[in-house]
């Protein structure tokens, strides 16, 4: 027997414990996004720390959020499918209304929350959510809520078009056999991929996109609360680019207010000085978009120059600015949409991008498919002039 294992070490076992904050919850249960503790706010990413935690807080989708609330208020809440692009309210808006049903102290007792693109097999549906939705509360309501609300268990499935048919097809049973004591909130970005049995059983709600008035609200609280030096120019770009996005919106805000923050003689940040304002251009810079001015130029040289010149000014830009096709094509659409010009001109240059970013997407080689959208451009260009 080696030294090591016969030496005695008189230290105190509860010493040694390392606990990690995000490691596990209670009784060795994963931190969801519904029982993250209070003091993780400062560490958590902004999309985390200013998640609403009422359905007031949530922004845009009013008609959806006043339904759900005479939902909850005639206490006859059924089973909810939120469907619709990433981050439009989705996760936040079914947490919120979890908080409002059972109140903080409770939620990790009655609320189960899976991640159905990684818990997406037809095991977890038989073991975990079987067992949890097949449990019946001791009392008629929560603990210590009088409301008559909280009779009822929540299953939340987030992005559950990633599960398997199987899955679908089990979990559809289970949503029949325990609605005395449980409720599904299904969330989803596409519906094509959920099966036609399991839509029948919940009720559908379609989140859009959100409105900018709705994104600014957000937005200029963050501002706000984290003391961001922004220009005007830059918050407007910020809410163009994220296209009704609140995560992401967040997420580039996020990271410019990170990058402004200046450097000491070492090159380390220094959080002693004070920041640089964000602009326009640091934000464009962050997203890797094409600034608005070489959308213009390559527009301009398209629509004017001959092929060869058009090729080498969209070369030069791309190269320079590490551009990639497909936000080339995006930008130059929506500015093409803008100019008044033939209706045949027109439909060939929205049907020519439209085939080119098709192509790009499905893995064609930039450099080709650069050489197709210039030739599309000019074959416009070309057909306006005939009709002159």
């Amino acid at each position: 027997m080696s030294d090591i294992e016969e030496m005695d070490i008189d230290v105190d076992v509860e010493t040694l414990k390392v606990e990690f904050s995000s490691a596990v919850g209670d009784k060795g249960k994963k931190l969801s996004k519904a029982n993250l503790p209070v003091s993780a706010g400062d560490t958590l990413p902004w999309v985390e720390k200013y998640r609403p935690n009422t359905l007031e807080d949530v922004s845009g989708h009013e008609d959806i959020l006043q339904t759900i609330n005479r939902f909850v208020a005639s206490n006859r809440l059924p089973h909810l499918l939120f469907y619709g692009p990433p981050g439009t309210g989705k996760t936040s808006t079914i947490l919120a209304l979890a908080r409002q049903i059972y109140g903080v102290k409770n939620v990790r007792q009655q609320v189960l929350e899976l991640n159905a693109s990684d818990d997406r097999g037809i095991d977890v549906v038989r073991e975990q959510i079987k067992t949890f939705a097949s449990t019946r509360q001791i009392f008629g309501n929560v603990q210590g809520k009088g409301d008559g609300l909280g009779n009822f268990k929540l299953i939340i499935l987030d992005e559950a078009d990633a599960m398997t048919s199987a899955a679908q097809n089990a979990l559809r049973r289970i949503m029949e056999k325990y609605t005395a004591n449980t409720r599904f909130c299904i969330i989803a970005n596409y519906t094509h991929k959920l099966s036609a049995a399991l839509l029948s059983r919940c009720t559908r709600f379609r989140f859009s996109p959100l409105p900018l008035p709705a994104l600014r609200r957000r937005i200029d609280h963050v501002i706000a609360s984290e003391n961001v030096r922004i220009t005007e120019a830059a918050v407007e770009s910020l809410l163009k680019l994220s296209r009704g996005d609140m995560r992401r919106s967040l997420n580039v805000l996020q990271a410019c207010h990170a990058s402004s923050t200046p450097l000491d003689a070492n090159g380390r940040p220094d959080p002693s000085l004070p920041r640089d304002e964000i602009t326009e251009s640091d934000v464009y810079d962050c997203i890797a978009a094409p600034h608005p001015e070489d959308i213009m130029q390559i527009m301009n040289t398209l629509l004017n120059s001959d092929i060869t010149t058009s090729l080498r000014t969209i070369h030069e830009i791309k190269t320079k600015k590490g551009l990639a096709l497909a936000d080339i094509l995006s930008a130059l659409s929506e500015e093409l949409g803008k100019l008044q010009v033939p209706t045949q001109t027109m439909v060939l240059w929205m049907e020519g991008l439209a085939e080119i970013e098709w192509r790009v997407g499905s893995g064609g080689g930039e450099a080709v498919q650069t050489g197709g959208l210039a030739g599309v451009v000019r074959q416009g260009v070309a057909v306006m002039k005939q009709r002159k």
